[in-house]
């Protein structure tokens, strides 16, 4: 008797799979759009489903998306409390929607090695997460592009087939030199970040544009990347010019704890003597003394909203996207007790 090309029972993605004689996950690739997939392997697959009147049993196939939605964590943040309040909203959102995650983390700063990132890209990953500086690491993008992952990034600036989701820092770093500026500050001194991040040129901008307002104004700028050391070097550097600054701000909340520092090694009280301001609002901001007037920037939220919307994609199944490539939250000025107006000294 001659093999009937429908199975009695109704067909499966299984029997797809060994009509076409591909594996059932290049099928389900194939029905969701998804890329990774040659054109004859498509047409392949395409045929398979046709001859065997193939239809998804859509209840069955939502269930198993939503048990298999596993999302890749990939990180490498020289601020560890940045990264306890990322994963934090990471973790929050992801028990909330019943995602597993998977951790990869780079070491030294830097993004993981390729063949790890190959490695997560090729195993049963439904979407990445990238936390900051990732998201506009080239390579990074390059390798999960490739691969067809689907991208959402925190703190990165617009690029092509990601989403990212950030606050103006530009907006931010204005307000919080106005701020200063209005506490009659007139030499300021900046500490930048790291100068691979569009973040860093946003804040240093926004800086630059408030200055710019005021005239009288003497600018003293140091080089940081976002770590303590970094603004250790950074503050003594400033605070050992001729003519100081009478306030500093840091490009985060990390450095600016390190200004603080160096401020107390050098015996200047804090306002009084030295305003300092920082970014980001972590809990560095709070656990020394005097606590950081900071730009809040809402961490957890930016995690957990960039999380959100890689779900909302992922569960397009390849349709045209309606999810934003960029979304913007909100952030705030936050005073505390390490700012204060300033007062002319006899020297």
């Amino acid at each position: 008797m001659a093999r009937s090309d429908h199975p009695a029972r109704g067909a499966t993605i299984v029997d797809v799979a060994a009509r076409a004689g591909v594996s059932s996950m290049t099928v389900s690739r194939v029905m969701n759009g998804r890329s990774g997939v040659s054109a004859d392997t498509r047409a392949a697959v395409e045929e398979a489903i046709k001859a065997l009147s193939y239809t998804p049993n859509v209840a069955a196939r939502n269930l198993v998306t939503s048990s298999e939605l596993r999302i890749g964590v990939i990180y490498s943040n020289p601020s560890a409390a940045f990264m306890s309040d990322f994963l934090t909203g990471v973790f929050e959102e992801a028990s909330a929607r019943g995602a597993r995650l998977v951790l990869l983390k780079g070491e030294g700063g830097g993004p993981p090695p390729t063949a790890a990132l190959e490695d997560m890209a090729a195993s049963r990953i439904s979407g990445i997460l990238l936390a900051p500086p990732l998201g506009e690491a080239p390579e990074v993008l390059r390798v999960l592009r490739d691969a067809g992952c689907i991208i959402a990034a925190v703190g990165a600036y617009q690029s092509p087939d990601t989403i990212c989701v950030r606050i103006d820092d530009r907006a931010a770093a204005y307000e919080m030199t106005r701020h200063l500026l209005d506490l009659g500050h007139r030499r300021l001194g900046f500490i930048l970040g790291n100068p691979d991040q569009a973040a860093s040129a946003e804040r240093m901008a926004g800086f630059y544009a408030a200055v710019r307002e005021t005239g009288g104004v003497d600018v003293q700028v140091a080089q940081g990347d976002f770590t303590y050391m970094s603004g250790l070097a950074a503050a003594e550097q400033l605070l050992g010019a001729a003519k100081p600054p009478t306030a500093i701000f840091a490009s985060n909340d990390d450095m600016a704890a390190a200004v603080v520092s160096v401020a107390h090694r050098r015996h200047l009280d804090v306002p009084t003597e030295l305003t300092v301001a920082g970014f980001d609002d972590t809990t560095a901001a709070i656990t020394l003394w005097p606590p950081l007037t900071t730009v809040r920037q809402p961490v957890r939220a930016l995690a957990a909203e960039a999380l959100s919307l890689l779900i909302a994609e992922i569960g397009l199944h390849g349709r045209k996207s309606r999810v934003p490539r960029e979304h913007i939250l909100d952030h705030e000025i936050v005073q505390r007790q390490s700012t204060g107006v300033f007062r002319p000294t006899s020297s």
